[in-house]
This record gives structure tokens, C-alpha cells and sequence, in this order.
């Protein structure tokens, strides 16, 4: 029997890892059993230890034994990330006959002048160029690729252009139009829905200044003069049609020229109906240079009034240009653009840029201008105004749009010509 209990104290001892002899009595094995028993109970306690760091990885609400969470649970600020939600930008279509010979330098300035208002302020969009030629099927197919493309159009630039697109009809997308919509001597069309038209129109200018000598006046007479050149006629008739609607008469004459000099027998016949007829006005649809030659011919009795084609040069280049004293006190309307140099708007932009020998057309300048103001109208629309009002670079302008028929307005600078040069006006002065 005390063999058998000796093996069995041997393997205790093996099991347990003790290294002592075996004691063959009955004290060594109860201590070798109380050995044993405490092993187990330690091995239990680091079990629990582990099974709490396990828990505790995979729960991160477990409570630490030495939290106190009689006032509630414990709970930190966590700062919320920032969700930016970016607006896509307005895409704006920019319709231009550039593929048009006769037509790029034009095209090229309204460009210009689009991308240099649209630098100043781009705001939240996004310019594309789209290129036709002059023909009014191709400007039409231009228009409607980009009407798909965009969310505005603006152009295009040609009149027969924009006829051909408001024939269409398909005008679904906010479109600005440079030109007037009626082809020349053809019926004055109804502005569709969604159109603006803010081209610089010579009949716009006449019938402001009828307006602008015309207040006040009761049944007076005045000469309106041209040559046969298309926008001459035009500018005619629109004077005449504006002074007719006020209640006074106009006289039409058209004077017949010999390359670029009006015919002299034609002006001895004018001079000697206005010493009969004594008109009250004289408005002149010519250039400068045609109204230099009629008034050494008729004199400078009858106060006499013209377009911004009066105007011939750039603004910068009065500077060191002759002086024309033969139109001294001729009254006229034209831009800022072209007139006022420390107007907040003009100095705001960049100016076409030219060799210090060169000099850039006016007509080139004013649609220039015309481009810088075709911007600023296309980013209110953008931004959804639908009525404002802006002291433009082309003028003091009055839009409404997307409410019903459209309204543009475009006021002109007053100016006279005082020491042989163009100065604006402060006020509108009635010849």
C-alpha cells in the first residue's frame, strides 16, 4: 500500500512542478494537495483578469473599477465634422461668329471684354466659347448645341442671327442677345420669352435723343439728315418716329454723296430749305467727318445733335489728336466707355490692349464695352435676380427678366464738343 501511495506522491509532485523529494508519509501528500489547490486559484484569478480585458476591448462602455458613476455616465464633447455642399457652377455659353471673316475682330472684342468682367468677378462660374460663322442657319445650329450644353447663352451678335433663333422658338435656357432681333427695314419683332436684347442699337440713340431735345417742346420742326448708308437710314427713322409719336414734325433727307463727300449741290439745296423753313433741330445720322463737311456748308445757326458716331476716336486717343473746332457745340450721346475715364465702372477694367503708335477703333472699344456689360447682366441672371439695375461701362442699364416679358434699358451719356474735343455732359441740356 505504501508503494502505491509513494507513486502516487511522485506524480502530485511532477504535476504540481515541484522539485523536493517525495516524502512517502501521510503530511507530504496533504501538503503536496494544499499546493495544488493554490496553483488552481491563481490560475482562476488571471482567467478572470484576461475575461475583463477581453470585455474590454470589445466594449468601450465598460466601467473602470475605480469610476464613480453616481452623477451618470461620463461624456465627452465630440467635435462634429464640417459638411461642405458645393453649389455646381452656372455654365454660361458665350455665342460669337468668330468663324465669320469679316466678322472676328468684332467677335474678338466682345470676347475681351466678356473675359475681363468675367476675371474681375467670377463668382461660381464657368465660360465657354462657342464659334459660329455669320450665317443665320449656322449661328441658329450654334445656339441650339449650346442651349444644351448650358444654363445661359449669350450672343449672338448678328441680327439675322438672332431673328433666325427667335423664329425658332426653341428657347429654353436664359439667353442675352448682342444685337437687335429685326433685320435691317424689317418690322420691329416682339421679344420672345427668355430673351434679353441688349445689342448697341443707332435707333436706340435716336430715339433717346428726340427724347432728350424734344421734352418740352411743342410742334417743332427738325431735319433729320443722313447719307444712303443702311444704319444711317435706320437712325433716321427711328428719330422721326420718335419726334412724330411727341407730337412734333420731322423732315427727312437723305443727301447723296460722291465717294466720301456729300454732294455739293445737295448742300446748297439743304441750306437754302433751312433759311425758308427755319427748322428748330438738326439731327445728323452721319459721321464726323460727313457732319464737318455739312456744317462748313450750312453753318452753325440751327443747333444741330448726332449719335455716338460723332464720336470718332477711342477715349485715350483725344489726348494727342487734332482738334475738330469745326463741330464746336454739336451735341451728342455716347458710353461712359467712350466719354468718362473716372467713371467707377471704367476704371474698374482693363482696357484693350494697343501699340503706343496705334489706334483702336471706337466702334471696336464700344463692343468692347458691350462684352464687360454683357457679363455683369449674364452673373445677376446667374445668381437669379429678375429686376436690377447697373451703372454700366455701355450706359446706365435697367433689366427685368424671368418674370413675365422681358425689359432692357440703356441710357446714354450726353456729351458736346467744347474746344474741339468730346466732353460729357453733367446733365442732359436741351439744345
Amino acid at each position: 500500500m505504501l508503494g502505491n501511495l509513494a507513486r502516487m506522491l511522485v506524480l502530485a509532485t511532477a504535476i504540481s512542478g515541484l522539485c523536493s523529494p517525495v516524502l512517502a508519509n501521510t503530511t507530504a501528500a496533504i501538503g503536496g494537495a494544499v499546493s495544488a489547490a493554490s496553483s488552481l486559484l491563481g490560475i482562476q484569478a488571471q482567467r478572470s483578469t484576461l475575461d475583463q480585458l477581453q470585455l474590454a476591448q470589445s466594449d468601450l462602455a465598460l466601467p473602470h473599477p475605480a469610476d464613480d458613476l453616481s452623477e451618470g455616465p461620463v461624456i465627452e464633447a465630440v467635435e462634429m465634422p464640417v459638411v461642405t455642399v458645393r453649389t455646381p457652377p452656372v455654365r454660361i455659353a458665350l455665342l460669337l461668329p468668330r468663324r465669320s471673316e469679316s466678322l472676328a475682330q468684332v467677335s474678338d472684342a466682345v470676347r475681351a471684354g466678356f473675359m475681363a468682367a468675367y476675371q474681375y468677378e467670377p463668382a461660381n462660374i464657368v465660360v465657354n466659347l462657342v464659334e459660329t460663322g455669320d450665317a443665320a442657319q449656322d449661328v441658329l445650329s450654334g445656339y441650339l448645341e449650346a442651349s444644351m450644353r448650358n444654363d445661359i447663352v449669350v450672343g449672338p451678335l448678328t441680327r439675322s442671327g438672332a431673328t433666325a433663333i427667335a423664329q425658332n422658338g426653341n428657347i429654353t435656357k436664359p439667353t442675352i442677345a448682342l444685337t437687335q432681333l429685326n433685320a435691317a427695314d424689317e418690322v420691329e419683332m416682339r421679344v420672345p420669352a427668355n430673351m434679353l436684347v441688349m445689342g448697341l442699337s443707332i435707333e436706340d440713340e435716336a430715339r433717346q435723343i428726340a427724347h432728350w431735345v424734344g421734352t418740352g417742346k411743342a410742334k417743332s420742326k427738325a431735319f433729320a439728315i443722313s447719307s444712303n448708308a443702311s444704319w444711317q437710314r435706320r437712325a433716321v427713322k427711328a428719330f422721326a418716329g420718335e419726334w412724330s409719336h411727341r407730337g412734333m414734325v420731322p423732315e427727312a433727307m437723305e443727301l447723296s454723296m460722291t465717294g466720301s463727300f456729300i454732294n455739293a449741290a445737295a448742300l446748297v439745296q439743304l441750306k437754302k430749305r433751312i433759311q425758308a423753313e427755319k427748322p428748330a433741330l438738326i439731327f445728323v445720322a452721319l459721321d464726323a467727318a460727313q457732319t464737318i463737311q455739312l456744317r462748313l456748308a450750312i453753318g452753325s445757326e440751327v443747333p444741330m445733335i448726332g449719335t455716338s458716331q460723332l464720336n470718332p476716336l477711342a477715349l485715350a486717343d483725344w489726348a494727342n489728336s487734332e482738334r475738330l473746332r469745326d463741330l464746336e457745340g454739336v451735341r451728342l450721346l455716347d458710353m461712359p466707355w467712350q466719354l468718362q475715364a473716372d467713371h467707377a465702372a471704367v476704371m474698374a477694367y482693363p482696357h484693350l490692349a494697343k501699340n503706343s503708335e496705334q489706334r483702336i477703333s471706337p466702334d471696336i472699344e464700344r463692343l468692347y464695352a458691350l462684352g464687360i456689360d454683357a457679363y455683369r447682366v449674364a452673373h445677376n441672371i446667374a445668381i437669379k435676380k429678375n429686376e436690377f439695375n447697373l451703372d454700366g461701362v455701355t450706359g446706365k442699364l435697367a433689366i427685368r427678366f424671368g418674370q413675365g416679358a422681358s425689359h432692357f434699358e440703356r441710357v446714354l451719356q450726353p456729351a458736346i464738343y467744347r474746344d474741339g474735343m468730346v466732353q460729357p455732359l453733367d446733365l442732359p441740356q436741351v439744345p
